[in-house]
């Protein structure tokens, strides 16, 4: 039995007892339409994929600061950073969104002492997984280049615990008026708090690693060593403070293994997209990896979310619907009357406008008179779709199966999940890009600007 279910955690609440005994003033999540569902969903994703934009833009920038072209690890680290960043955001959100929906946070000492035992709980894991995620990072780029300096190691640590601890803390601070915000306005927060919780998140983070890693770049090195210090020593402190909270108490023992996990898998995508920048060729992948990671880790998030949300009002751990009993079947993914199966049409459908705006949006905001190439478009929105449909059919069965096994999905499955988008999008970008080098085809056409009367024509190289 996992002790951070219902049952188990709030004996007195409606999901304690049987789905005959359950107690009819618990509010549960706001009726919806289609309509409404894709109204409450399409900002925060608009907002998301804009913010993951401009964290692709910032480190195309970035990518020649002299920190970046020395110590090529950081890039390994970066969508370790970004995604482990994202996990905690969104196990977050799903859990705060599901004790709102399921009515675990209605008296004021109710929801203070869960907000704070979770945020002490996050800091926690963002300063051990900031360590851990610094050391996968040294260790990939050793078995890759066969050498590690010392000093390479103590900026790698320090960039990443500084970076982990400071914006954990102030995107969890903003996550929690989201949530709260969306009760008070009638919104299902599962909805909008998972993609919020990226919106800008990424780019925040992307530029104070970036930043951070500059600058401990140059300074003296007894500061790199203050800054773990200081960082490390306030761990007993976060302990305390989430030991106090039964379910962040059983976190801090059992909460561990799908965030490692998460970031040694989003390592790996690290690593694929530091090989993949190495050849000048493809270099060019570097403004839409975080588009294309992010905007699949915030849709499947979504879909989490609502899934978890719906088992814990409607079932008891351990029981799964009816249609979930047997084998898994991919199309009740998609197919079907239910809820879910709509969340998820409507997730998928919003893959390709939401794409189509954020490559124009790329190209717009690098400042070039380009368009996309049709082949480039067809490929980055085809690969797109292939990550998405995988990672909601993957949620749907992993969801239910943890479910069954009596673990919560809202802190198991998210960051499994998110790793995953980001191995499959960088993966998927990767071999894109390689297709469009071998089709001699550049990824962007350009255009003819006002009284210019030259021909339209194409650059053979792909797009920096």
């Amino acid at each position: 039995m996992d002790y951070l279910l219902p049952s188990m955690l709030y004996r007195s609440s409606s999901l304690s007892r049987s789905s005959t005994e359950k107690d009819t003033n618990v509010p549960g999540p706001p009726s919806e339409t289609i309509c409404s569902m894709v109204l409450q969903i399409l900002l925060p994703f608009l907002l998301a994929g804009l913010g993951t934009v401009s964290a692709g833009i910032l480190l195309d920038f970035v990518q020649n600061w002299e920190v970046f072209l020395e110590v090529s690890e950081i890039f390994i680290l970066v969508p370790a950073v970004l995604g482990m960043k994202g996990n905690l955001e969104m196990t977050l959100a799903s859990r705060l969104s599901t004790a709102v929906n399921t009515g675990k946070m209605e008296t004021t000492r109710e929801k203070w002492t869960l907000i704070v035992g979770n945020l002490s709980l996050k800091q926690l894991q963002a300063t051990v997984l900031g360590l851990l995620a610094s050391l996968v990072a040294m260790l990939l780029g050793w078995m890759a280049e066969g050498t590690m300096p010392l000093n390479h190691i103590i900026l790698l640590c320090s960039t990443s615990l500084f970076t982990a601890f400071i914006t954990s803390l102030l995107q969890g601070i903003l996550m929690v008026g989201v949530i709260m915000g969306s009760k008070r306005l009638g919104i299902n927060p599962d909805n909008v708090a998972t993609p919020m919780a990226a919106s800008f998140g990424d780019l925040i983070t992307l530029a104070l690693l970036a930043c951070s890693s500059q600058w401990f770049y140059y300074t003296y090195p007894y500061v790199l060593y203050l800054v773990d210090l200081v960082l490390l020593c306030l761990i007993p402190l976060w302990i305390n403070i989430a030991s106090k909270h039964p379910a962040t108490h059983i976190l801090l023992r059992t909460g561990w293994e799908p965030v490692i996990t998460a970031m040694v898998i989003s390592s790996v995508g690290g690593l694929i997209l530091e090989k993949t920048v190495s050849y000048p060729n493809l270099a060019g992948i570097l403004p839409y990896a975080p588009v294309m990671n992010g905007i699949g880790g915030n849709l499947v998030s979504i879909q989490s979310s609502r899934i978890s949300t719906n088992l814990h009002f409607t079932f008891s751990p351990g029981e799964v619907p009816v249609d979930r009993a047997g084998c898994f079947n991919p199309c009740r993914t998609f197919f079907g009357s239910g809820a879910n199966h709509r969340s998820a049409k409507v997730l998928l459908f919003l893959v390709i406008p939401g794409q189509l705006i954020f490559i124009l949006a790329i190209h717009l905001m690098k400042g070039a008179h380009t368009l996309p190439s049709a082949l480039f478009t067809f490929l980055f929105i085809f690969a797109s779709l292939i990550q998405v449909s995988s990672l909601l059919l993957i949620a749907d069965c992993l969801i239910h199966l943890l479910w069954r096994k009596q673990k919560d999905p809202d802190s198991y499955a998210i960051p499994y999940l998110t790793a995953l988008g980001d191995l499959f999008g960088t993966s998927l970008l990767a071999l894109a890009f390689l297709l469009l080098w071998c089709a001699g085809d550049s990824g962007i056409i350009q255009v003819r600007k006002k009284n210019n009367s030259k021909a339209l024509r194409n650059d053979r190289t792909i797009t920096q």
